[in-house]
């Protein structure tokens, strides 16, 4: 028979909380790395690669909690965003949707990643790269969306906003990519070792 460990418990909990707030760092420390593209008020940025990095690496559940604890801080008026804005004045600007995709991008990746076994290294590559992928296209989505409403658009110009930023966010994306295998093949323990039970 086993019971559930408190000690154990505890440690998971502090893990979860640390892994959290040092991505939420990572995050907010790229907020001032940012080159103004176009007319649509949307920079090239790393912030986006690095929230989906953060979901590919901590998961689903970790991974949103990161972004929430990165835009929460923003919301308390701290220059958290591109260019040394905060959550508060971005959330009336153009880019909302983008904000919005900030949320789900690391749920997504980290979903789509942490499906792949944990014994087959192209596996977990292939599953790396989808989730990779579909966190970048739900940025771009959510942004459109947001350019439709705040910026008068209609969805194919909000669409084509994002042209330029294809080529950077791909090269961007294989290097978190890269980055996130590395991680996991060297800590698969970051993915899920849960110290969870004694024998009794």
């Amino acid at each position: 028979m086993t019971v559930q460990d408190p000690a154990a418990s505890n440690t998971n909990l502090m893990l979860d909380l640390a892994y959290t707030a040092v991505f939420a760092a990572l995050i907010i420390s790229l907020a001032f790395v940012a080159i103004p593209v176009g007319t649509a008020g949307v920079p090239i940025v790393l912030q986006n690669a690095a929230i989906i990095l953060t979901g590919l690496i901590l998961g689903p559940r970790r991974g949103i909690a990161a972004a929430i604890l990165f835009l929460g801080l923003g919301l308390l008026g701290l220059p958290v965003l591109a260019g040394g804005k905060s959550t508060l004045v971005a959330l009336s600007g153009p880019t909302i949707g983008y904000l919005v995709g900030y949320l789900v991008s690391p749920f997504l990746a980290g979903l789509i990643a942490y499906l792949a076994p944990r014994n087959s290294k192209n596996s977990l590559l292939g599953f790396l790269i989808l989730g990779g992928a579909v966190a970048l296209a739900s940025q771009y989505l959510l942004g459109s969306i947001g350019l439709v409403i705040r910026s008068d658009m209609n969805f194919s110009a909000a669409l084509a906003v994002n042209i330029p930023f294809i080529i950077p966010d791909l090269i961007k994306l294989a290097a978190v990519i890269a980055i996130a295998f590395g991680v996991h093949t060297a800590l698969p323990d970051v993915r899920g070792k849960r110290y969870t039970l004694k024998p009794t």
